[in-house]
């Protein structure tokens, strides 16, 4: 396969380099062009008497998409150091493995001039999916119930129940005085409740840790259109900011920062990338009192002089600074400030009337209010904050900083998701392209599991999110209490805002309510069989556990099999489904014999020396061993392994069709149940089994469609549900 790829130097006019490279099998890896090295993201599809390659490649504008047709081979620029794909072989066969968005992570850099794929005529608008033709057409959200929308009206009721909870004590005071909570899925809007006061509290004395309120007739009950602080959800703007300049190759992913920012050096930051502030690797530190500078330069000072603790790119930490350095380079190569930016290139163009920085004085009432500041919990004297921005730092900078102080509604932030899910347009408006927005989405730090992160947004984190957290969840949180969690899996979104400093942030901890609030949401999502009809459910309730034991069956031959349909959605590392064995004793008592290669008694490989394995009773009691199984996607593709006879993480939200073989066990009697079991504080959608049969060839030993055998299923934590 042959394609074409052009490198655009740095500085328009400045000439170009073309060249054809072969590009083999399906997977991707590293391509020499006239003005660096590059990443390509490569898919080849069989068909017709010809190849369809995709490919995707990432340049200091950001990447551009196209596609290619043809056939033959080359010898020059061949990839190499391919990951997470085959460069021959088996890959155009279709057998091998593509490398996926995660795993793409720190391989989608731009590491030479800008790079545009040669694409065929027309293939842009031939490419566009649905979802982004219903964009373009101009299509706004709108408000509908939540069948319209897809969703489970008890479950979606279910979410504002949740929040309710927490207006009281949690488990002193209240978690927040009051809060709006959005949710939807496609353009509809199927929830959008305000609950409790949006300012309630006068004043708070910290020697006594008691808070006086506002008389009741001078409270201000919260309302669907009540402004927030959106404290670091305003990263999020200031992320998009900087993609839409990588897109305009005013910026460069990979380019060091004091390239635009000469002060920002010393102490090794000017190693410090541009991904690396918006992924939080650049190894400075979390925090600095700007609010102790009293004038402008005083506090420029401040962050020219800070050092990385870490060498950049070693390790992960949350830091404000990255996103106020981010800022001024924004600021100085676009000649506008920040405020400005924001409001022309995103609020404008997509109809956000209510975002925006340092909110006017006639907005104050629609505000909630948020902290009474005072010293020592809080570095400024400020008294009830209310129509200002909270953060002390983005106080001091002017209410205008890269890390907080965007003000906006749900409803605006609904907007703003939508456009992301929709691939960067909304009604029409365009304000990113749907690579840039895959890229905010992309995980870049693969080297520090567990803090997922694309350019700006935080990925994969049940922490807030709660069960909507899959690999492909993107999001944020703000001090302040608010919270927007995307999940492209099932184009839904969840927004979540309160006032949780108010009146003091020390009566807060955690994240109980978006956790509580993601999971409802996310059971909200129905998961529905392919006959429409009920499946057996494990739940979703953290640290639970359960079996569903299927009767005694006595295979006959080696070519025995149990099938069935499943779907999980588990915390890795922290829920499973597992597929277990029992071999029934004889009629005398006496324990059959373990088939030659399997394990008993806590023997290796089983589970039953840490119990994982055995019932409650201990050694005396029943052992069940672990039986291997394979799974395929119901879409298609090649079976999956599970060895150990456990399975977990994400299906993709889609059903698998689960095989194990039960030859080895031919001439014994046994049973055969699956046990889930969730460990720690977090879960995800849960897992689901459908359609359990035993079978060897001329005989049914066992299917849940028979009415006799279906009812001879022991349920212990696993319940029938039709969603």
């Amino acid at each position: 396969m042959q394609c074409q790829i052009l490198c655009l130097p740095r500085g328009a006019g400045s000439g170009s380099y073309a060249g054809r490279y072969s590009v083999t099998g399906a997977g991707g890896g590293l391509v020499r062009t006239g003005c660096g090295t590059v990443r390509v993201r490569v898919r080849v599809r069989m068909g017709s008497g010809a190849v369809r390659v995709r490919m995707q490649v990432v340049g200091t504008g950001g990447p551009v998409m196209g596609e290619v047709t043809g056939a033959g081979a080359g010898t020059r620029g061949e990839p190499d150091g391919v990951r997470g794909g085959t460069g021959g072989g088996k890959g155009a066969a279709g057998g091998a493995p593509v490398l996926g968005r995660r795993g793409l992570g720190l391989r989608l850099l731009a590491l030479g001039g800008v790079l545009v794929l040669h694409a065929l005529p027309g293939a842009a608008a031939a490419g566009q999916n649905p979802v982004e033709r219903r964009a373009l057409q101009g299509l706004r959200l709108r408000y509908g119930s939540a069948r319209q929308a897809g969703l489970l009206d008890r479950h979606l009721e279910g979410v504002v129940a949740e929040v309710r909870r927490f207006l009281g004590p949690s488990p002193e005071y209240p978690y927040f005085a009051g809060a709006v909570v959005l949710a939807g899925r496609g353009r509809t809007v199927a929830l959008h409740r305000a609950l409790g006061d949006a300012v309630r509290y006068a004043d708070y004395d910290g020697r006594t840790d008691r808070a006086r309120e506002f008389p009741a007739a001078e409270r201000i009950a919260m309302a669907e259109d009540t402004v927030f602080d959106l404290a670091s959800l305003t990263k999020l703007f200031t992320s998009i900011l900087a993609v839409q300049q990588i897109e305009r190759r005013r910026l460069e992913l990979e380019a060091p920062v004091h390239r635009h920012l000469p002060e920002f050096t010393g102490g090794g930051k000017e190693l410090i990338t541009v991904r690396q502030l918006l992924t939080h690797t650049s190894g400075l530190r979390s925090w600095a009192p700007f609010y102790q500078e009293a004038t402008r330069e005083g506090q420029l000072r401040l962050l020219w002089s800070v050092r990385p603790q870490e060498p950049p790119g070693t390790v992960y930490r949350y830091s404000d600074l990255n996103l106020i350095a981010l800022q001024l380079l924004l600021e100085r190569i676009t000649g506008h400030t920040l405020d400005a930016l924001l409001q022309k290139e995103i609020t404008a163009p997509l109809g956000m009337q209510r975002t925006r920085f340092n909110p006017p004085l006639s907005w104050r009432r629609s505000t909630a209010a948020t902290e009474v500041q005072r010293p020592p919990w809080s570095g400024r004297d400020r008294g009830l904050v209310w129509g200002e921005v909270h953060d002390e730092n983005a106080h001091a900078l002017g209410g205008v900083a890269g890390h907080a102080g965007v003000f906006g509604t749900a409803w605006d932030l609904a907007v703003l998701a939508r456009t992301l899910l929709d691939g960067g347009v909304y009604a029409g408006k365009r304000i990113l392209r749907p690579a840039s927005v895959e890229l905010l989405f992309t995980d870049f730090n693969t080297a520090f599991p567990g803090d997922d992160h694309g350019l700006g947004f935080e990925l994969y984190q049940h922490w807030y999110m709660g069960a909507m957290a899959t690999p492909g969840s993107a999001g944020h949180t703000g001090f302040t209490g608010t919270s927007l969690v995307l999940d492209p899996s099932t184009d839904s979104y969840l927004i979540l805002l309160g006032n949780s400093v108010h009146p003091v942030r020390t009566w807060r901890a955690g994240s109980a309510p978006r956790v509580a609030a993601g999971n409802r949401f996310a059971r909200a999502v129905p998961v529905r069989t392919r006959h429409g009809g009920a499946s057996w459910f494990s739940g979703m309730e953290p640290g639970s556990s359960g079996t569903l034991t299927l009767p005694p069956v006595t295979p006959a031959t080696a070519a025995a099999r149990l099938r069935c349909a499943v779907w999980w959605d588990t915390v890795p590392g922290a829920g499973a489904f597992h597929l277990e064995l029992l071999e029934v004793p004889d009629p005398a008592g006496v324990k059959c014999p373990a088939p030659a290669g399997s394990a008993a008694g806590g023997g290796p490989g089983t589970d039953a020396g840490a119990g994982a394995g055995t019932d409650a009773g201990g050694p005396a009691g029943p052992v069940w061993q672990p039986v291997p199984f394979n799974t395929v996607r119901s879409t298609g593709g090649s079976p999956e392994q599970w060895p150990d006879g456990t399975a977990g993480g994400w299906s993709q939200r889609i059903w698998h069709r689960l095989e194990a073989p039960l030859g080895a066990w031919a001439g014994r009697t046994v049973q055969l149940r699956f046990r889930h079991a969730s460990t720690g504080r977090y879960v995800g959608r849960g897992i689901y089994v459908d359609v359990l049969r035993i079978a060897e060839p001329g005989a049914l030993l066992f299917s849940e469609d028979r009415p006799l055998d279906g009812a001879r299923i022991e349920p212990a934590g696993w319940t029938r549900s039709t969603d």
